[in-house]
This record gives C-alpha cells, structure tokens and sequence, in this order.
C-alpha cells in the first residue's frame, strides 16, 4: 500500500506519453533510414558542406542541451509537468529561449539529419520540430498555472528558436 495518491503513469496525467513519443521520435531521427528506395541522397558536393554544418549544428544543439540541463537543476524531471517544488528559472539559456533542451535537441536533430545526409532524416527532424512546439505549448499551460508571473516571461523570451520563435 502507498500513501501515493497520484494516478498511475500510464493515464499521463503529467505528460509521461510526450515522453514516451519523444523518446520514439529522437530515435527515429538517430537510427531510422535516411532515405527511401529511389529518393537520391544529398548530392556529394552538398555532402561535404552538409557533414561541416551538421557537426558545427550538432555541438551548439549539445551545447545547448547541457546548458538548460544543468541551468535547470533541482527543477529537472523528466516530465513536462512541473516539481512541486520547482522554481522559475530564466537565467542562463533560459534568457535566450524558454525551452533550451529542446531547443538543443531539435538542433541536434537538424545537424545529424544534416551529417547523415538523408531526406528522411531532414523529414524525421522536422517532425520532432513540430512534436516539441505542442508538447512544449502543454508544458507551457502547466507552467504558466504554477508562476504568476510565467506570462511576462514568455512575452519576453522566444519558445523554441532562440530570436526567432
């Protein structure tokens, strides 16, 4: 018996299916094909370039990965749903973007999408791109019931793009 009163994780009361299909999602992205049978791969010549700019994108998606993450602190879970005891945090990356790990991981996505040199995996990564916007939108309504003062942040700081979006 448990003293726990918080339905099982499998209604995903907390976002535990965002998880559950980010986690299918990333990969995807990583380990599924690059291309279908007669879709071309990038042209060698954009291949060189490509490889260049999707391990320039793949370090600054990990580097903002690991700056949200460790920015973020005891306020990490897993879940989109916020800690009870969590804190607004808004300085570090958080001063850049309201999401920076996925910020960083869609950045990620693009750069090995671009490396891999495959259309699927361009395609795959856009599909993350959209998935973290609504899940991040969810997220966002939890956040702004939990800090009064959430809705300021977000008409200050951009959701996923760092000065863009």
């Amino acid at each position: 018996m448990t003293n726990d009163t918080r339905p099982p994780w499998w209604r995903g009361t907390h976002g535990e299916w965002y998880v559950a299909a980010q986690l299918a999602l990333i990969g995807l992205v990583f380990l599924g094909p690059r291309t279908l049978s007669g879709l071309p791969l990038l042209p060698v010549s954009v291949g060189r370039i490509s490889v260049f700019i999707g391990g320039a994108l793949m370090l600054s998606g990990v580097c903002l990965l690991l700056a949200g993450l460790v920015r973020l602190g005891s306020n990490l879970t897993p879940l989109p749903f916020p800690k009870e005891d969590a804190t607004l945090v808004q300085t570090g990356p958080y001063r850049l973007v309201r999401h920076p790990m996925y910020s960083g991981g869609i950045i990620l996505a693009y750069g090995w999408a671009l490396a891999a040199g495959g259309w699927l995996t361009l395609a795959y990564a856009t599909v993350l791109l959209v998935f973290l916007d609504i899940k991040s939108a969810r997220e966002e309504q939890w956040l702004a019931e939990r800090f009064p003062d959430y809705s300021d942040y977000q008409r200050r700081v951009r959701k996923l793009i760092p000065f863009v979006y």
